[in-house]
């Protein structure tokens, strides 16, 4: 979830004594991460988003998740039920911090992989609800999308051609 997406990339991170909370402006999700050194819950209670704890190492959150459903995936590469997350939170100063995580899944790939992102501040910005607007076009120009397509498709079975390949792209 703190991966760049296309758009809705904001979060919001605010830290209590026992809890850090995550709030994110893409699908309005919010992780509560304990800090009491509980244990997670049990293999059997997935969750999109999984189940994380964390704790510090000096001025390092370190969070660990589990419990991953395996209907999503990470940075867009699918993941089986025993993927482990690993992300380090550590601010470089005022403005930024450090994202590091891990992902650890020996039933999916070879060996654990890491990426790193810096973590940005924008000042006054405002986390948005995240809903269809009268300013969003996105599912107009989809609508629009499908009908051309759609229109090629019916074009080419009309002379007797193979059907287009659909443009799928990042």
């Amino acid at each position: 979830s703190i991966m760049p997406s296309l758009y809705g990339d904001a979060m919001r991170i605010v830290q209590s004594p026992t809890e850090v909370a995550i709030s994110y402006e893409m699908l309005h999700d919010t992780r509560i991460i304990p800090l009491d050194g509980r244990a997670l819950p049990g293999a059997g209670v997935t969750q999109f988003m999984g189940a994380s704890v964390g704790h510090f190492e000096g001025d390092t959150l370190v969070v660990e998740t589990r419990n991953l459903t395996d209907k999503l995936a990470i940075s867009r590469y699918p993941h089986s039920l025993d993927a482990v997350l690993t992300e380090r939170f550590t601010r470089i100063d005022p403005e930024m911090i450090d994202y590091v995580v891990t992902v650890d899944d020996p039933r999916t790939f070879q060996s654990p992989w890491t990426f790193r992102l810096t973590l940005t501040t924008q000042p006054d910005y405002e986390i948005l609800e995240y809903s269809c607007h009268e300013g969003n076009f996105f599912v107009a120009n989809a609508l629009r999308a499908e009908k051309q397509y759609q229109q090629g498709v019916a074009e080419a079975q009309a002379k007797g051609e193979p059907i287009p390949a659909r443009e799928i792209s990042d």
